[in-house]
């Protein structure tokens, strides 16, 4: 049984790849394919940080369907609504569906991660730290 999506195969390597300017300016995003071969069904790019740039992204969400990060070196402190301060490390992962109020706050030298977004374009907006934060992390 044939079945029409409209997508095609992408085969991404370090070689074929291209950084793309991304949300954050201190992030270096490595595009997948995955945006074009989905005609924007769907994104998938790794990124890493310059080292030396920690800081708190301040709190924010994303206009999407969902965003999924999976950890694949380093670690990342991530403040989520509902949940606090979580660590993910390699091989953690999270779903966070669209509209979840997060903050990114510190992360190792050398993390990097695999983020997937539905669709490929997420808007990013920013908004008030939800009850409970933790002030420390809710400084700029």
């Amino acid at each position: 049984m044939a079945i029409s999506n409209a997508m095609a195969v992408t085969i991404s390597t370090p070689e074929n790849s291209i950084t793309t300017p991304g949300r954050r300016s201190f992030v270096k995003y490595r595009e997948l394919g995955v945006t074009e071969a989905t005609q924007g069904r769907m994104r998938a790019q790794v990124m890493h940080c310059d080292p030396g740039s920690q800081q708190p992204t301040g709190w924010h969400f994303h206009l999407c369907d969902m965003q999924f990060l999976y950890m694949t070196s380093g670690w990342l402190d991530l403040e989520i609504e509902g949940k606090g301060l979580v660590r993910f490390k390699k091989g953690d992962s999270v779903l966070l569906p669209g509209g979840t109020v997060h903050q990114e706050v510190n992360y190792s030298d050398d993390m990097q991660l695999v983020e997937v977004s539905v669709p490929a374009a997420m808007g990013t907006q920013r908004c008030d730290p939800p009850p409970g934060a933790l002030e420390l992390a809710s400084k700029p």
